[in-house]
């Protein structure tokens, strides 16, 4: 059985752990298939037991792009005849395949909220105004389409009148750190890491501390990773609010790092207007960290049945101000929220996806023919 992953846009950051993560099951737990990975450069997978095929030009023009999988990935596919291939970067292309599948992770073409920093970032602007219509063409061609959360799979199947939309939460590593064995009932230190995209909504917090350095009993801070040097939204955020003496710009990162701060801050927040799981959510709750979180479909489902949580309107800092004052002084406490059961077809992990996707999809075509 022959299975082809195709990722030739993937060539750093998450992305390139959701491909390596993919491989790493796709090899471990389907040794006798014969696994083939469309890459931007050969030797991004040097470790797995499979073939790469190169595509640099893919990453660097989008006409190239569009023609690879449009017109040349169907020579392609005729030549290898795929028992499955499966497509991890959104758009649909021409092959012919037992079976298809794509994987839509860009949810800016559904973003209701009002970014008011988007001019700032061309290929989010770029997402938005024409990634819905890239996601449609051909996407009937798919047995099914892949998402992460719930509320993605019902906007896939009412926008494009699709049959079938797996939901497939993405697979993370269990943090180390075990239980807090210190949770602070009058939180000071508020951590939110995030990568300074227009949507993370940093201007909120600017503007709550703003109001919260205007009253005497406020003594806590908000630790932000970023310093001003990452793009144009981050010097805007940074010129804006720098003047602010408990907004801590303290940059960018490493997971190291990271496992540090989620063991000593008070709690997380998290404004973001939109996600596609939101990763820091995950790792405060396996890390027992209580969180604050924008009341939006994405971090409902990222939470999902947590005991220290707070959702919150994310668009009013005057509201949020009052909220982490009321947490600092003792006059609100965190609260229990329930998560909802995901409908099938689900999975919760790479290896429950491939299991879908290879096994029990093949039976049930066997059953239908």
């Amino acid at each position: 059985m022959r299975l082809v992953i195709s990722a030739v846009n993937f060539t750093e950051g998450g992305p390139l752990t959701v491909l390596r993560d993919a491989v790493k099951n796709a090899a471990q737990y389907y040794p006798n298939w014969e696994i083939i990975v469309l890459v931007n450069r050969i030797g991004i997978l040097s470790e797995y037991d499979v073939i790469e095929l190169e595509f640099p030009k893919a990453k660097k023009s989008w006409i190239y792009r569009l023609w690879l999988e449009w017109w040349s990935f169907k020579s392609l596919s005729v030549r290898l005849k795929p028992d499955v291939w499966l497509s991890l970067h959104d758009i649909t292309p021409r092959v012919l395949a037992a079976r298809q599948y794509v994987y839509c992770h860009n949810p800016a073409p559904f973003c209701r909220e009002k970014i008011p920093f988007a001019i700032l970032e061309k290929n989010f602007l770029l997402f938005k105004f024409f990634y819905g219509i890239l996601y449609g063409v051909f996407i009937k061609r798919n047995n099914a389409v892949i998402v992460q959360q719930e509320w993605l799979r019902k906007i896939f199947l009412e926008r494009f009148s699709l049959r079938r939309v797996i939901v497939a939460h993405p697979q993370r590593p269990r943090l180390s750190l075990g239980s807090r064995a210190r949770i602070n009932s009058l939180p000071k230190t508020f951590f939110y890491p995030a990568f300074p995209r227009v949507f993370k909504n940093f201007e909120l917090l600017g503007d709550a501390i703003e109001i919260l350095e205007g009253n005497y009993q406020w003594r806590g801070e908000i630790l932000i990773t970023i310093d001003g040097t990452e793009n144009l939204y981050a010097e805007k955020i940074y010129h804006r609010y720098r003047h602010l003496k408990s907004l801590k710009f303290i940059g960018l990162q490493s997971a190291l790092q990271m496992d540090e701060y989620y063991s000593t801050v008070d709690a997380l927040i998290f404004p973001s207007l939109l996600e596609t799981w939101g990763l820091p959510l995950s790792e405060a709750r396996d890390n027992g960290l209580p969180i604050l979180v924008a009341d939006l479909p994405y971090a409902r489902e990222t939470v999902g049945s947590y005991d220290k949580v707070i959702l919150f309107e994310p668009h009013s800092p005057r509201a949020l101000a009052l909220l982490i004052l009321d947490l600092h002084l003792g006059r609100q406490k965190f609260g229990a929220i329930s998560g909802s059961a995901i409908d099938n077809p689900y999975a919760d992990s790479w290896k429950e996806l491939f299991d879908l996707l290879l096994i029990q999809d093949e039976l049930a075509k066997n059953e239908i023919s």
